[in-house]
């Protein structure tokens, strides 16, 4: 501004530079929610996997997957409790940050806030001692007037020496008035000089940080990005082994082994004879008994096949679980 005592640039700064402070905070309370979202989901997935009965009395292979399954779940909730302890850190180095930059900041503001009221204090001194010189402008020619009057007038020469005395008095006072003046205006000169060199030094500074802050947290949004990327990343491995523990679920192999497991036997039950109780005496020859007959081995198992409108999980995306 070209007016010396304005700080309306100066002000437009402090304010830019405190809404970039206020976007780094909202920024850092995004974290921290997001970190009590993603605990809480992992907790209850943890709880999940823990609590709910999910096919504890399958047997054999398909078992195997549940456990797997149920294990990975836990995992990607442990991950999501992670990543929330990793959001909190990235949320506190966000902090110390902007505290950082608060205190460096403050520093200079209070040399600025020095400076302006210097600076202002000499400006108005210095209009006050130009003020009053203006004043005894017209009161030295007013006595010169009186003095002039004096020598064609005046009746006797003691008057004419009063007057001369004041005018040397005002003379004096005039002299006084402008060395002050002139004092002012070179030290208000030099104020200005130092204030001037004060307030590009306060404005390179105050670029830097600002520089140094967008940097900052342009920087901190990627890595929080990355970080969720990662965690998609992570999770899906977690699910691959899922998905690698099915592939090695075999329908054939858990009937098998559900029947090897509850078999009673190999044989079926022999045919009933006849006995007469009726004639006990009559030699009857008892009707041949036929051999045991072993259980025939049954014929192959049926492929799972999905109902109309439902997709075919035993190929979904190449997967066969036959």
């Amino acid at each position: 501004s070209t007016d010396l005592t304005s700080t309306v640039g100066y002000d437009s700064i402090i304010q830019h530079l405190n809404d970039g402070r206020k976007n780094c905070k909202e920024f850092e309370d995004f974290l921290k929610e997001r970190a009590i979202i993603e605990e809480k989901y992992g907790k209850e997935l943890i709880n999940l996997s823990k609590k709910k009965p999910c096919g504890q009395t399958e047997l054999n292979t398909l078992k195997r997957s549940l456990d797997v399954f149920k294990q990975q779940i836990d995992n990607v909730g442990q991950g999501h409790i992670q990543l929330a302890q990793t959001l909190r850190e990235e949320a506190k180095k966000m902090e110390d940050f902007r505290e950082k930059q608060k205190l460096h900041r403050k520093k200079i503001e209070l040399i600025m806030e020095a400076i302006h009221k210097n600076r202002n204090l000499q400006y108005k001194k210095t209009m006050e001692v130009k003020q009053m010189w203006g004043c005894f402008l017209p009161l030295r020619l007013q006595c010169h007037w009186w003095c002039t009057q004096a020598l064609l007038h005046l009746p006797s020469l003691s008057h004419y020496w009063q007057l001369f005395l004041k005018l040397a008095q005002t003379k004096s006072a005039l002299e006084d008035s402008d060395r002050s003046y002139q004092q002012s205006v070179t030290t208000l000169e030099k104020i200005r000089e130092e204030w001037q060199n004060e307030h590009i030094k306060a404005c390179e500074f105050f670029e830097t940080q600002e520089c140094e802050r967008i940097n900052y947290f342009r920087n901190a949004l990627w890595l929080h990005v990355n970080q969720l990327s990662l965690g998609c990343v992570q999770n899906d491995e977690k699910y691959e082994e899922i998905r690698k523990s099915l592939e090695m679920c075999s329908i054939e192999k858990d009937v098998d082994f559900f029947v090897n497991l509850r078999k009673t036997g190999s044989l079926a039950p022999a045919p009933v004879a006849y006995e007469n109780y009726y004639n006990a005496q009559r030699n009857v020859t008892p009707a041949r008994s036929p051999a045991p007959v072993p259980i025939s081995r049954r014929g192959p198992l049926p492929t799972p096949t999905s109902a109309p409108g439902e997709p075919d999980y035993a190929t979904v995306d190449g997967y066969s679980l036959v």
